[in-house]
């Protein structure tokens, strides 16, 4: 009786794992971002409306509020990277490219937009946030923190510090 139970318990969990190996695995999704509140008020609508299209996978008519929305103020960096997002899905990465680059142009250290697919050559860009200070790097040979190699005059290596 018990070796049944051992075999039965054993064919559930085959089943369960070979159910769990074939499913189709959830595509990563990246984020559309709002346009700011200080951007003019046609080019926040067309960006909403390009969101609502673009969450419903629906890419041509998501394009066409972006660039709409472009046309109103093109300087607003969260159009310029929906936009590109958008052209990705289309299959025009070349255009998308452009639109990486000038979404971080106008966004810098914006987190989303550096982390798109442009910029990311070796996976997720995960930042880590810490409330520790970095730490402080050693000196190399010599009282002069800032200098490398230490001797001679002025410090730097093309002093004669070797």
């Amino acid at each position: 009786m018990s070796y049944r139970g051992g075999t039965l318990g054993w064919v559930v969990i085959g089943v369960v794992l070979l159910c769990a190996c074939t499913s189709t695995p959830k595509s990563v999704t990246q984020p559309t971002l709002n346009a700011p509140l200080n951007a003019n008020p046609t080019a926040i609508s067309a960006v909403n409306e390009g969101n609502q299209f673009f969450a419903s996978g629906r890419w041509q008519p998501a394009k066409v509020q972006y660039e709409k929305a472009l046309q109103a103020q093109d300087t607003v960096a969260e159009a310029h990277y929906n936009l590109a997002l958008t052209l990705d899905r289309l299959g025009n990465r070349e255009t998308a490219d452009k639109h990486y680059i000038e979404a971080a142009n106008l966004a810098p250290g914006h987190k989303i937009i550096w982390n798109s697919r442009k910029f990311r050559r070796y996976g997720d860009v995960r930042v880590e946030k810490s409330n520790a200070a970095a730490p402080a790097l050693p000196s190399i040979g010599g009282a002069n923190p800032g200098s490398l190699g230490g001797g001679g005059r002025g410090g730097g290596l093309g002093a004669g510090g070797y």
